[in-house]
């Protein structure tokens, strides 16, 4: 056993999402969001290296030598995956870990909506997930993989850095790609995908131009993709999208964007406050003709308008996804005023004025 595996049962009892390991520091826990410290003595950066190597590839240790960073996956059999990012800080080696569930929660245990559960049904095109890091985007995308594997008898290729969930083969075949394990890059993976008889692509992040138009070129081309981007909401996920390209592209990417993108889920996690756990709240765009009008014509300023018009197809905003959570009360007006859109529609739920001057 290695010796940091005493760190993740730690994590595990203790219900937090990440471990903080960094030279001239105590250990430190994400729990609910907050970051508490463990009760352990200050880590000395060979001690923490030596740790941290023992679970670390050659390869990845020599990228890590060379980059000074490096993303890679390890698992504890019986307990958890983890993503971890080793990095070099002023006082030596640093480290966080995700810790990545070994059950899959399905979209009903995740309390989604049920349009998001009927993405897995999708014959074809590109579906998002997004959300700043954190905000579950893994899990969610996760339990929609999960039920394409429950209900179709397709190709399921994943692609990440590093692989995160895990999909045991049930009615599908789920083949799963590791970013520098597997393959070179998600650009190099995605063109060899083509060639590879999938049905539906998973890429876990859609970080440049080139992964992004080949991803757009998979969903044009009969596939179903899905893809996670780091953007604050829809409308500004069509934007991210468009705006990567050289702006003598950008009018037929809109175009094609318009014609391949099926949905947008765009969601951001909260502490809850009546019980312990945090609850998700999700914007979903789902691209009706109107929707992909819009897009064509660059009008994504008014896509929030359409999703308030389109609530009949699934859609809502996130505004009113956190207006449903507050006055629910599972969150707290605090959280809500601070992660909302129009701040104004939530002045009025706070008991003081609110502390972000510049949202005044």
């Amino acid at each position: 056993m290695a010796q940091i595996d005493a760190f993740f049962k730690l994590m595990n009892d203790q219900g937090a999402s990440d471990l903080h390991l960094v030279a001239g520091q105590q250990p430190i826990l994400r729990i609910r969001g907050d970051m508490e410290r463990v009760k352990y003595k200050v880590l000395d950066n060979d001690t923490l290296k030596a740790m941290l190597y023992e679970i670390v590839s050659e390869d990845k240790a020599k990228i890590f030598e060379e980059t000074g960073d490096v993303d890679f996956g390890y698992e504890l059999p019986g307990l958890a995956r983890y993503r971890g990012n080793l990095f070099q800080q002023k006082y030596g080696i640093g480290a966080v870990f995700r810790e990545i569930p070994s059950e899959i929660l399905t979209c009903d245990q995740l309390g989604l909506p049920a349009v998001v559960k009927k993405l897995a049904s999708l014959p074809k095109g590109m579906v998002l997930v997004t959300g700043p890091t954190g905000s579950g985007k893994s899990t969610t995308l996760a339990a929609i993989v999960d039920e394409v594997n429950k209900i179709r008898s397709d190709h399921i290729l994943t692609i990440e850095d590093p692989i995160e969930f895990v999909h045991k083969s049930q009615k599908c075949i789920v083949n799963h790609r590791e970013v520098g394990l597997h393959t070179k890059s998600f650009a190099a993976a995605l063109r060899g995908a083509l060639r590879e008889d999938p049905d539906i692509i998973l890429v876990g992040e859609m970080r440049d131009l080139e992964t992004i138009a080949l991803a757009m070129e998979a969903a044009m081309t009969g596939h179903l993709v899905f893809g996670t981007l780091h953007t604050l909401n829809a409308a500004k996920t069509v934007d991210r999208v468009i705006e990567i390209f050289p702006s003598s592209q950008q009018a037929q990417v809109r175009s094609t964007l318009a014609d391949a993108l099926k949905a947008v889920v765009s969601q951001t996690l909260f502490k809850r406050i009546d019980k312990k756990g945090r609850c998700a709240a999700l914007e979903i765009l789902i691209c009706t003709p109107a929707v992909r009008n819009l897009i064509r014509e660059g009008k994504t300023y008014q896509i929030p308008s359409a999703m308030q018009t389109g609530k009949r197809y699934g859609m809502q905003t996130l505004d009113d996804a956190i207006l449903e959570h507050l006055t629910s009360g599972r969150i707290s007006p605090d959280d809500a005023y601070t992660n909302c859109i129009e701040k104004g529609k939530f002045v009025q739920f706070l008991g003081k004025p609110p502390t972000d001057f510049t949202d005044v």
